[in-house]
């Protein structure tokens, strides 16, 4: 494939900019919706490059075939493709070994495998488990659901007005009765890139196991486990120009090979009798089932389309525009924004003057303009912060300044209503 690169300022009628927009079939203008829309929704979902889109319809137009069970020349492609990506996102995160990248249905789902396989197997009874205040839902109630079950004791690390965690606080929270750390990368809400290197060393310290949620963090982000040194990292697909359906679990080799497994069924078993069942090796224990194929053969294309970019491109690029969109909204009376963390990614949650962030979200959409309100999943922050929900602007690289100042316009607009 050949590579593109990002240009300073992001602005549409950049060469680099036109190029990598005409990668993305939504901004093709083929589409009477999409193409009056102006989509600011990336933290939910991101949007999809041709080559993954023409991956995935590849596979389920010639290639459909089940994976690891037939020896006909067709599942032997889809065989290999499948496990090309495993190899592609071992060297994305700089794992040691493809058996440390397991394939879920979601960062949910893998959240909910560490918790269940490893949870039950080490804690006991006055254990505790370390989140944070600004947690995901997806990474609370898999820990409350474990802790219920075995007596395990839920702490939280809390943050400053700022959306910053005290890491003062963090570290005296930490001692021999906390077994789990489980903390997000990057805010899905507030934009916070949290200090995660010195926070997995300190875990480590007293013997902690980290778990990093990677959601927001993946596509914006360089991240190299080896040297970042999480047990665990989640992520998913979607949120990386990937497909829904389609989560990744890295976990340390030694730990996984400890942990039972997470669920029963096909793939996931070596041999099976009604007296005894042997389990299948790394990575397959746990993977029961048959798995997403397309989903996972196409998303080495998106794999593939990010490194032609490069992260650290992405990363400059999109702390460009998070500036210039904190700079805009600034300039708009009675606007809050909410987190202003000194380390952020391009998301930006705001409130505008005394109007519900669902009103504002209703008439932004009227104007063309995607973007998410509510509590983002994250109702515990919410509570936090003493705040109903917000409306929140998430950017990728594919967004422009233009954009940008079409969202400011709109809420001067939205403001003038009011």
């Amino acid at each position: 494939m050949e590579s593109s690169v990002l240009l300073k300022p992001p602005s549409r009628d950049d060469p680099d900019m036109i190029k990598i927009r005409n990668d993305f079939p939504f901004f093709s203008g083929a589409n009477p919706i999409t193409e009056k829309i102006i989509y600011l929704d990336n933290a939910a979902t991101t949007l999809k490059p041709r080559v993954m889109l023409d991956e995935l319809l590849n596979y389920y137009q010639f290639e459909t075939a089940n994976i690891h069970r037939s020896n006909h020349h067709l599942a032997s492609i889809s065989t290999s493709k499948f496990e090309e990506t495993r190899t592609a996102l071992k060297c994305f995160l700089n794992a040691s070994s493809t058996n440390e990248i397991i394939f879920t249905k979601s960062a949910t789902e893998s959240i909910n495998l560490i918790a269940s396989s490893l949870g039950k197997s080490i804690l006991h009874p006055d254990d505790t488990i370390l989140l944070s205040q600004m947690e995901h839902h997806s990474n609370i109630v898999p820990w409350q659901l474990i802790a219920k079950t075995t007596g395990a004791r839920i702490q939280v690390v809390p943050m400053n007005d700022d959306g910053e965690l005290d890491l003062m606080e963090y570290k005296k929270m930490l001692n021999e009765r906390v077994k789990l750390v489980s903390i997000v990368h990057i805010s899905n809400t507030l934009g916070t890139i949290n200090p995660v290197a010195e926070m997995i060393t300190l875990a480590h310290e007293f013997g902690a196991y980290f778990i990093l949620d990677a959601a927001q963090s993946f596509l914006h982000e360089k991240i190299d486990v080896q040297l970042l040194d999480p047990d665990f990292l989640v992520c998913s697909a979607h949120k990386a120009l990937g497909s829904t359906g389609l989560g990744i679990l890295y976990g340390k080799k030694s730990l996984l090979e400890s942990m039972p497994p997470y669920m029963g069924g096909g793939e996931m078993i070596h041999h099976v009798s009604f007296e005894k069942t042997l389990y299948n090796d790394l990575p397959y224990k746990f993977e029961a089932g048959t798995p997403p194929i397309g989903q996972v053969i196409a998303f080495k294309k998106s794999l593939e389309y990010i490194l032609s970019i490069g992260l650290e491109k992405i990363q400059q690029y999109e702390n460009a525009l998070l500036s210039y969109a904190t700079h805009a909204l600034t300039q708009i009376p009675n606007l809050r924004i909410i987190g202003n963390a000194q380390k952020k990614s391009a998301i930006i949650s705001f409130l505008l003057g005394n109007i519900h962030p669902s009103d504002v979200g209703t008439l932004l959409d009227k104007q063309g303009l995607a973007l998410r309100v509510g509590t983002h999943c994250t109702e515990p922050l919410m509570t936090r912060l003493k705040i109903p929900g917000t409306v929140r602007a998430s950017f990728a690289f594919y967004n422009t300044l233009e954009e940008v100042d079409s969202l400011k316009h709109a809420l001067i607009k939205i403001q003038d209503f009011y």
